[in-house]
């Protein structure tokens, strides 16, 4: 740590370096000593404490994440974008009143000036920088992380570090819940029991709506179970019942045509997963059932519901995270291994101030 002094009072002090875990190449990665990030005007420096990861970070480590063969992104990269933290410094134009506030942030950040962003939809700009994702915008996974102020959430005292960084998936789970609009007396089938499914599941019990699930497997319907979800189902059990909507937060190539073939005629579907491979779905069906079928990227028109709807107990995420563990531990949760003191949910918190 170097210090300079900055008036009659005290030294100010700064950190030569700040450790942060590097993806050097698909399946290769580092935890280094990188220089501080300082803030560029317009931006602020914040302390990261808990960082999720996600399964784009995980097709990133693979190697199979499509803004990769599409010039959007490229090695060496920092990677995260589910996190939480407190605002250290400002930079020029940001108010002091940022510093020491606890915050999220918006993944998406546009350029502010196209037609999209103009009309408040800058998770769609053409020229975006995604936070730990495109751009060439480091992301979270370092104790220290720069973003535009413009991006903040404050998260109130009742919301702390491990609910804040649960904000992005939840902003995403909850724009596919409003997407399927339903509500008391009505029933909406949930397809895939990851952490976006089960999330969108619990803002739709929220909202009253009759909620299932389907997964691959019994094993696999264990946590939503546990989460209350008692008409958890696999295809093999699925009752024969009308749903009036169903959502596809899977990953499966198939299953965004068996989504159409199950809501019930006038109904919607809301689609959010993404498969590898292009999906195959019938149009014809989708006019002669009359459904609406809506897709959904990104969370940023819901971060401050999310954060509302986790502040006053109405979601409770908490079970979702299996375990926290340090920078060291990341590479290996990337590589497809739970840690050996994980609970049953499908989320890996990072603390990067840990040890």
């Amino acid at each position: 740590m170097e210090c300079s002094w900055g008036g009659p009072a005290a030294p100010l002090c700064h950190d030569r370096t700040v450790r942060a875990f590097i993806l050097t190449g698909p399946g290769q990665y580092t935890v280094d000593d990188v220089p501080p990030p300082e803030p560029a005007p317009g931006e602020v420096v914040v302390d990261v404490e808990r960082v999720g990861v996600c399964g784009t970070d995980v097709e990133f480590f693979t190697g199979d994440m499509a803004y990769l063969r599409q010039g959007h992104a490229a090695y060496p990269m920092r990677l995260g974008h589910e996190w939480a933290g407190t605002v250290r410094a400002t930079g020029d134009g940001v108010p002091q009143s940022w510093l020491g506030r606890r915050v999220t942030g918006d993944t998406m950040l546009g350029d502010g000036t196209c037609h999209r962003c103009r009309r408040g939809r800058q998770h769609l700009c053409a020229a975006r920088q995604e936070v730990g994702i495109r751009g060439g915008r480091a992301g979270a996974l370092a104790e220290r992380l720069a973003v535009p102020a413009s991006s903040l959430r404050v998260l109130p005292d009742s919301v702390d570090a491990e609910l804040g960084a649960l904000v992005e998936p939840g902003g995403n789970a909850l724009r596919v819940a409003q997407a399927a609009n339903v509500g008391p007396g009505e029933r909406v089938l949930v397809l895939g029991p990851g952490t976006i499914g089960s999330l969108a599941a619990l803002f739709l019990r929220a909202a009253g709506a009759e909620v299932h699930l389907l997964g691959p497997s019994e094993p696999a319907l264990d946590f939503v179970r546990g989460l209350g979800f008692d008409q958890a189902w696999t295809e093999a059990t699925l009752p024969d019942l009308p749903f009036d909507a169903v959502v596809d937060a899977t990953n499966a190539v198939r299953l965004p045509a068996l989504a159409l073939d199950l809501v019930e005629p006038g109904g919607r579907v809301a689609y959010i997963g993404l498969s590898g491979e292009p999906s195959q779905v019938d149009t014809r069906a989708l006019v002669l059932k009359d459904v609406t079928a809506v897709g959904i990227l990104s969370a940023s028109p819901a971060l401050d519901a999310t954060i509302a709807a986790y502040a006053s107990g109405a979601v409770d995420p908490r079970p979702l995270v299996a375990a926290t563990v340090g920078l060291d531990g990341v590479g290996p949760v990337l590589a497809g291994k739970r840690p050996a003191h994980a609970a049953r949910g499908p989320k890996i918190h990072v603390d990067p101030q840990a040890a």
